[in-house]
């Protein structure tokens, strides 16, 4: 099958939705499909056989990459277009970063409540989102989509906001390299790891992966980290991910807790993170399916997300882990956490972490979409005869 990808940029570095193309297009590849991947810009990673880059030349506006995708799109003999976002040309939609109406009202959540109003009033105005009005009004009037939800929130937001009917949607949660994320790489890293950041065997060390730190709950993560380190817990926190960090460097002095928390800025690979982590805290504000979840799940460690969090659905409450009700309550993480001081009962939770991430493997996810692909394929061909 000549399948074609559309995203802003393919680099495995720069975050879930590159991350996750980047494997599912190699993992296509490795089956026998030949994948042409229409992007602005691509990673330094060498592409494998059977991945075909075309550059997009878009100049700066969303609107003009998506009608250049699109045109390139149409000149390729492409059995279906895949669409991870940004474009509007597309067989099969999935919007990896959800909906970006619904993703907008949860940003708003973390401006007090009496700026909300205001800041709302003012979107409507502002060119950027002008712009993105008139992108996400495209993208959801194709009535022979199929618009892939990675989680049942996201589905629920393709109907609130854009009013799309559920037999054009397909929902497909995202899935997780089980090789790569594994329990066992902690008799590799876990030690060396905790050593290089001096801390101790009986510390509980929690780990969050994240660009975007307020949207992701850094915040309610640090007060929770001040509370406890004030009563003397022995608790410390890694945070990994996001670039101007001075101002947080900042914060924790102020809440006095800079010899708890470690910014550790971009990492080019997780895996000893997680090995030598604890638990994986993400608060979130709004996270469509969060990979990192997934990761931390494959990993073998408990999670606590917030119910913002698509990934947050497959978590049963007390058997993999814990589900914030809101993403800012500091206390209520703060008590999830004390439930997990018991090394034994880290341990029961972080093996049925284990087996729910076996659950949602990337292989598993990649036939399920390729079924969409034959289904599409099909139809089309019904549609011929």
């Amino acid at each position: 099958m000549n399948i074609g990808i559309v995203i802003e940029s393919l680099d495995p570095r720069r975050g879930g939705v590159e991350q996750w193309t980047w494997q599912f297009t190699n993992r296509l590849a490795a089956w026998g499909h030949t994948v042409h991947v229409l992007a602005q810009s691509f990673g330094p990673q060498k592409l494998g056989r059977g991945i075909v880059a075309h550059h997009v030349e878009s100049g700066r506006s969303r609107l003009e990459f998506a009608a250049a995708a699109e045109a390139r799109a149409r000149a390729l003999p492409l059995d279906v277009v895949h669409d991870t976002g940004c474009g509007w040309y597309a067989d099969v939609f999935q919007p990896h970063g959800g909906s970006r109406t619904a993703s907008a009202e949860q940003n708003l959540l973390l401006a007090p409540r009496w700026l909300r109003p205001l800041k709302r009033r003012a979107a409507r105005w502002l060119p950027r989102y002008r712009e993105f009005r008139r992108l996400v009004d495209r993208q959801y009037a194709q009535p022979r989509c199929a618009y892939l939800a990675i989680s049942q929130m996201v589905a629920s937001d393709m109907r609130r906001y854009h009013s799309i009917d559920d037999r054009q949607i397909r929902l497909v949660y995202n899935g997780v390299d089980l090789e790569r994320f594994s329990p066992r790489h902690r008799a590799v890293h876990r030690v060396a790891v905790r050593r290089r950041f001096g801390i101790a065997d009986h510390e509980l060390l929690l780990l969050i992966v994240a660009h975007n730190f307020r949207l992701k709950g850094v915040p309610t993560l640090l007060r929770t980290v001040t509370e406890l380190a004030r009563k003397d817990e022995p608790v410390r926190l890694a945070i990994a991910g996001g670039k101007r960090l001075a101002p947080w460097q900042r914060i924790l002095r102020r809440l006095g807790v800079a010899d708890r928390v470690t910014l550790l800025g971009s990492i080019d690979d997780p895996v000893p993170l997680y090995a030598a982590a604890d638990v994986y805290v993400q608060p979130t504000f709004y996270d469509p399916c969060s990979l990192v979840v997934l990761e931390a799940l494959a990993s073998g460690l408990p999670v606590i997300t917030s119910r913002f969090n698509g990934a947050g659905e497959l978590i049963t409450p007390g058997q993999e882990g814990f589900i914030l009700d809101d993403p800012a309550d500091h206390a209520e993480l703060t008590n999830m956490l004390r439930r997990l001081v018991d090394p034994l009962r880290r341990q029961a939770i972080g093996v049925a972490a284990r087996r729910l991430a076996e659950e949602h493997s990337l292989d598993r996810n990649c036939r399920e979409i390729l079924a969409v692909y034959e289904e599409i394929v099909a139809r089309r061909q019904q549609r011929a005869a």
